[in-house]
């Protein structure tokens, strides 16, 4: 078992996800009560689907063990699936807050040109 194939993606994809956050869009995310019980909601939702997805008694979903690290929590669910899903809700979410920053800035910048313009 190497983990390379999928256990080293899902950990950069960690690093890169918080170093995106905590180096350019700064939303503060991170900070905010609401995202973390996001996260528990998902996340309890992924154990309930993973977990069927992955049992080892009757698996519908397979993964080679030469590309996972071998370790499955709870139900059998291997923590890359973890990882790989903190980072893409967190992405999402980093994206929808930094969009939401900038969409005030920019409507300002409009009423100021029409306002010059009137």
């Amino acid at each position: 078992m190497t983990g390379i194939g999928y256990t080293l993606p899902s950990l950069v994809s960690i690093v890169v996800v918080v170093a995106w956050e905590l180096t350019y869009l700064r939303t503060g995310l991170f900070r905010k009560s609401t995202y973390w019980a996001t996260m528990a909601i998902v996340f309890a939702f992924q154990i309930l689907v993973d977990g069927w997805l992955t049992k080892l008694s009757a698996p519908i979903v397979l993964y080679s063990p030469d590309h996972v690290s071998g370790i499955r929590f709870p139900w059998d669910i291997p923590i890359e699936d973890f990882f790989f899903g903190f980072s893409m809700i967190t992405a999402t979410l980093l994206l929808w807050e930094h969009h939401k920053k900038r969409k005030p800035k920019q409507q300002k910048m409009i009423q100021t040109t029409n306002e010059a313009d009137a």
